[in-house]
């Protein structure tokens, strides 16, 4: 296997992971704003609650990263809440503290955290507002 190969689409195949994660992501703020997709008990929500918050966050935040604008910041805030939502939300809800993310259901918000996380250090990859930007930036001080 040529690995200068697969490496020549590192750029590409991190938009991919940021793209799908953002969508994922935006679809749990929808659900909690607007009941949708369906679930059992989304739309309603307080807009001044941590649930309130917590949707905020998810669709807006979700959107930005979507976009690959202010990708680090972003999702700097991202993870954080997802390490909040595991550690405060879904840890306690086993009633024991359980931190096994299987048991406890706080899967998402683990791998959420970690994905986040990474595109701190990792950046937008290609297609993002981010990266037009920064090649404008080049060519206005080359």
């Amino acid at each position: 296997m040529n690995l200068e190969a697969l490496n020549r689409y590192q750029p590409q195949a991190l938009a991919v992971l940021r793209i799908i994660a953002a969508l994922c992501f935006m679809a749990h703020g929808t659900q909690k704003m607007f009941g949708f997709p369906a679930s059992g008990g989304g739309g309603g929500f307080e807009l001044f609650s941590l649930m309130g918050l917590a949707a905020v966050l998810e669709v807006f935040g979700g959107l930005a990263i979507l976009l690959g604008v202010f990708t680090r910041p972003v999702a700097f805030i991202l993870a954080g809440q997802m390490a909040y939502a595991f550690w405060f939300v879904h840890v306690p809800m086993m009633g024991q503290g359980n931190i096994i993310p299987v048991a406890n259901g706080g899967d998402g918000a683990v791998l959420f955290c970690f994905i986040f996380l990474y595109l701190v250090f990792a950046g937008p990859g290609a297609w993002s507002v981010d990266e037009v930007m920064k090649s404008r930036r080049s060519l206005v001080t080359a």
